[in-house]
């Protein structure tokens, strides 16, 4: 699997994996960043490129997968919080972008870029409002609560705003692909937490209650 698609399929995994995970226990999700990272430089220190990137790649992934497992651990209540606890390696990543571990800064920037695009557009369409509302409410409530957030989306005024934001990025994912590997991974990541958002959007209008969130 080349590296592009390993990023992409990384991006996917939090969703299916950590999300369930780290409502049941969260403390075990963050101390599994240890395995990721630990599986990563061992495969990163192999002769064969495949492994090698594999490797690069865990290792930016143990830190998004870090990120994730302290807020949706221990702080979803708190939404202005999320990009920041994301961004807790960002001066590491930019000064790593020029070395060895180029691929895993990039994979980890890469995400984290589509993370703020998704908390602002988020923000921008209203619905960061009900994140608290939806996150508090009863089980038989929070599925509700989410549709009708959902919803919000598809008004003209919200619609136009994650549209134009799906357009930004997938310009932009087009340009940073021509200029090598490590900007093919972070092209990916980023594309990649457009089509999950996507995904989640259509979770939360036709089945809430198997969205991940609630």
């Amino acid at each position: 699997m080349s590296a592009p698609w390993l990023a992409a399929l990384l991006v996917s995994l939090p969703v299916f994996l950590q999300a369930p995970w780290v409502r049941v226990a969260p403390a075990s999700s963050a101390l599994f960043t240890g395995v990721l990272l630990l599986v990563g430089l061992v495969l990163e220190r192999q002769a064969q490129e495949r492994s090698s990137q594999a490797g690069a790649l865990l290792v930016g992934f143990s830190g998004s997968w870090l990120a994730g497992s302290l807020f949706w651990g221990w702080c979803r209540l708190h939404p202005l919080w999320h990009l920041p606890i994301e961004a807790f390696a960002l001066p590491l990543a930019l000064t790593g972008l020029a070395g060895r571990w180029r691929l895993a800064c990039a994979f980890y920037l890469g995400s984290l870029l589509g993370t703020a695009a998704t908390d602002a557009v988020m923000a921008l369409t209203g619905v960061m409002a009900h994140w608290t509302i939806v996150l508090q409410a009863s089980p038989e409530q929070a599925p509700l609560l989410l549709q009708d957030a959902a919803r919000q989306v598809l008004q003209p005024l919200p619609l136009f705003t994650v549209l134009l934001a799906a357009v930004a990025i997938g310009l932009l994912c087009r340009q940073i692909w021509q200029r090598g590997t490590a900007w093919r991974v972070a092209a990916s990541s980023l594309l990649t937490t457009l089509v999950v958002d996507g995904l989640f959007l259509l979770a939360a209008l036709l089945a809430p209650h198997v969205s991940g969130l609630v």
